[in-house]
């Protein structure tokens, strides 16, 4: 069986954020009083939500409720004025996605990011691409590594899971995709190793967004 469909992740596979989100998260931790962190450390605490992504930055003892509630508004507020600061789409995404359309695949997004963000992200730097479909956190869609995201996605594009190449650049997107059913492919520009794709049950790992085409050939 081919491919009728790809779902990607957001950061970190289709667009370089990681400064943008560690400025911010830097901004909103030393608004509250706590310390914060070296820009590379963000490699590790982002793609797993917002609300992971608080508790991971704060300290151990700091981690109550109303702390990670209140970090999480301070983020979102940071994070709103100065998201697309430096955040790009990584080099290739743009030519790998009009190729993928071309080929007549389906197209859709699947992030960790809040709904809003993820949508005000497309729009503004990857409008000239068409998807099907894009979908971040909310009440109906669960944070990765929960499936039912996933599920979701394929059903509304129509196709079997079995028939969609899942990319992305973490662990939690090689467990939703293989949770899922779905194919699932590293990155490499993004945020993490081959190793820790590979142990999370990466099919295969490509190392620029111009080897995705190529795997639809082989990856049957």
């Amino acid at each position: 069986m081919g491919f009728s469909a790809a779902v990607f992740d957001l950061d970190g596979t289709l667009i370089d954020s990681l400064e943008d989100l560690a400025d911010s998260m830097n901004e909103a931790l030393a608004g509250l009083g706590f310390p914060t962190h070296p820009g590379p450390a963000y490699k590790y605490f982002v793609g797993d939500g917002m609300e992971v992504l608080a508790r991971r930055v704060l300290p151990e003892a700091a981690r109550d409720r109303d702390t990670l509630e209140r970090l999480v508004a301070a983020m979102r507020r940071v994070y709103a004025g100065r998201w697309d600061r430096k955040t790009r789409p990584y080099a290739g995404v743009p030519q790998m996605l009009e190729a993928l359309r071309a080929r007549g695949l389906r197209l859709a997004v699947l992030s960790n990011k809040p709904d809003d963000f993820t949508r005000l992200t497309m729009e503004r730097l990857l409008a000239p691409h068409t998807f099907d479909l894009v979908q971040g956190v909310s009440p109906d869609t669960p944070p990765k590594p929960d499936p039912a995201g996933a599920l979701a996605v394929a059903a509304r594009l129509g196709v079997k899971p079995e028939e969609c190449l899942y990319l992305g650049d973490t662990a939690t997107d090689m467990q939703t995709a293989c949770r899922a059913g779905m194919c699932a492919v590293g990155a490499l520009w993004g945020f993490r190793t081959r190793q820790e794709l590979e142990e999370n049950g990466a099919r295969a790992v490509v190392e620029e967004p111009g080897q995705v085409l190529a795997l639809l050939e082989t990856l049957v």
